[in-house]
């Protein structure tokens, strides 16, 4: 069965059903493109209202993506690296430890290694060094020889690292993506999508795709004109796998040039020979499978990212640069084990913050924000266990760790909600501060944390409105069981990869009836399963379509309501079951309504 975007820990209060109005325009739109008016509306409901626009979101490209060199600071970093590789001086790649860095360092490498040039790696340990590139680490490599940097992901605040690099005689390339301060940071080249006065049409790539675009760049370098030799086209189509990776790991608006990456990214994930790739999909249990987005969100991210967040990312670069078959087989398993680990103390941490989070009477209806801090709280999963606490009570959070006198914490926010702009209101309490608009980092002292707490709450209670810390389910079309064929879901399955910017279709089927009593399944009797049909109709098994097997994960608890509602509304995710050769269509059940 396909799998869903359904996420644990959703609140118990009732969610807010949305559902789009109905285009117009639909009919037209499905006239030129020969689709059902259904598709029309979806791709209406995500921005897509034209037809050149319609299909090329339908039939994507390579071709679709945007040429390197209109990323502004593009030239003069290929000609810096140029020069290097003719001076023969040491490069090195900075990357951040999360999928995006890593992916984007693996990129980089794999490109300059092509063309026959060795360059070294370094990524920051999580916990001992924290996020970006930092003084020490510059002392580090400039020690070693290092007379170029070339960041991945991070680097586009830091100004002081920046200052020591120039005064060790060590140039920067800086490539990033995140949220950029007044001033930009010095260096040779500055490579970054939304950099004030430039007009890269695609201001949410990730650092991956920043990395992606040099390496492009680099390929037109090495082959001597703007069409790439095929050895370096080869290499950039699959490339696109680890920049697509980054782009889904890292939650940008699958739209547009992004889209683009990630579906081809997930194609090349498939189908890729690298051994490192084809060892993270075997840990993962995916060998064999059509990978979906959700598989390289909840599935490959989480296995990379265990190893920055539990340990060192430096493993999961080598994993996609210089392993041989035996050592990629081996670093997989480390991160299986390490993922492993993760969960448990996640699990560990999450149910503690849970618990502060009533002690301290943040459920009250004046809390906006969370802020939550635990001594010895593991500085690698607090981002992920920030992101439980917004599932849980739909309010931007905050969680710190404190260890050895020092508190750091990850973020996390709400639509609507620019996260890194509160911290810059707040910056009075925190010593360090960065990422973006729904994830940032933070250090502060241990004797802050309640004035910032105190701060940071009443800073979103006077910039969210309450409307939005109401949690909303939108529903892309209503329907009738009848109208959703293999062929019409299959349409659907060609809007993908689902993710950020462009949600999984929700489709809302009303006046529903039970064909049989609701049945538990897994293990634990955690899910459920229903047959369900038109309440109108009083033979659905004689009616193409008329029957309808949904599943509930995770939602057992439902089971004695619907036994006993007369009729009921679902709103649902249809996919298609291809059990053993034979196609049917089915639902993944996010939510119910009994008409009062």
């Amino acid at each position: 069965m396909a799998k869903s975007f359904y996420k644990k820990n959703r609140p118990a209060a009732p969610l807010q059903w949305q559902v789009h109005p109905i285009w117009p325009g639909r009919s037209q739109l499905a006239r030129q493109l020969h689709i059902p008016e259904l598709i029309a509306q979806f791709l209406y409901n995500r921005g897509v209202d034209q037809f050149p626009q319609a299909q090329q979101f339908l039939q994507p490209s390579l071709n679709d993506l945007i040429e390197p060199r209109r990323l502004a600071g593009i030239d003069k970093a290929v000609q810096r690296i140029r020069r290097a590789l003719a001076d023969n001086e040491k490069i090195v790649l900075y990357g951040d430890y999360d999928v995006d860095g890593i992916a984007g360092v693996a990129i980089l490498w794999r490109c300059l290694h092509l063309a026959g040039r060795q360059v070294e790696y370094y990524v920051p340990h999580r916990i001992d060094e924290g996020y970006g590139l930092n003084v020490e680490a510059i002392r580090l490599l400039a020690g070693k020889g290092a007379r170029l940097i070339v960041t991945v992901d991070c680097g586009i605040t830091a100004h002081e690292s920046a200052r020591e690099a120039a005064r060790l005689g060590v140039d920067l390339i800086i490539t990033d993506h995140h949220k950029i301060e007044a001033q930009i940071v010095p260096a040779q080249a500055v490579l970054h999508p939304d950099l004030p006065g430039q007009d890269y049409p695609n201001k949410d790539l990730c650092g991956a795709g920043v990395a992606f675009k040099l390496a492009w760049a680099l390929a037109q370098e090495f082959s001597g004109s703007q069409k790439v030799s095929d050895e370096f086209r080869e290499f950039l189509v699959s490339a696109t796998a680890l920049a697509g990776l980054g782009t889904i790991a890292d939650v940008v608006p699958l739209l547009g040039e992004n889209r683009v990456l990630a579906r081809f990214g997930m194609q090349g994930l498939s189908g890729s020979t690298d051994q490192g790739i084809k060892a993270l999909i075997e840990a993962a249990g995916l060998t064999g499978e059509k990978l979906q987005s959700s598989d390289v969100g909840f599935r490959l991210a989480p296995r990379l990212n265990a190893a920055g967040r539990m340990g060192h990312a430096r493993l999961a670069v080598e994993l996609f640069t210089k392993s041989s078959p035996d050592r990629a087989k081996e670093i997989a398993a480390y991160l299986e084990s390490q993922n492993r680990l993760r969960q448990k103390i996640e699990k560990e941490i999450t149910d503690q913050a849970l618990q502060q989070v009533l002690h301290l009477g943040m459920e009250a209806d004046d809390w906006y924000g969370m802020v939550l801090a635990g001594e010895n709280w593991h500085a690698g999963v607090v981002g992920i266990v920030a992101s439980r606490i917004v599932d849980k009570y739909h309010r931007p959070a905050v969680v710190i760790s404190l260890q050895e006198g020092k508190s750091q914490g990850s973020c996390r926010s709400i639509p609507g909600f620019d996260i890194c702009q509160a911290l810059e209101n707040c910056a009075c309490h925190l010593l360090s501060f960065g990422g973006h608009a729904m994830a940032a980092g933070l250090s502060l002292e241990p004797d802050k944390i309640d004035t910032f707490r105190q701060a940071f709450n009443d800073y979103a209670r006077q910039n969210i409105q309450i409307q939005e810390l109401t949690r909303s389910l939108f529903v892309d079309a209503q329907v009738a069981l009848q109208e959703l064929t293999v062929p019409v879901v299959e349409l659907i399955e060609r809007l993908g990869p689902f993710g950020q910017g462009n949600p999984p279709i929700k489709l809302l089927a009303q006046n529903l009836k039970l064909v049989s009593p609701p049945r538990t399944m897994g293990r634990k009797g955690e899910h459920l399963q229903l047959l369900v049909a038109a309440k109108d109709d009083d033979n659905p098994y004689l009616t193409p379509g008329g029957v309808m097997r949904a599943v509930a994960f995770g939602k057992a608890r439902w089971q004695k309501k619907l036994q006993t509602a007369d009729s009921f509304d679902l709103v649902f995710e249809p996919v298609i079951n291809r059990f053993n050769g034979n196609c049917t269509v089915e639902m993944i059940a996010e939510d119910f309504r009994v008409p009062e």
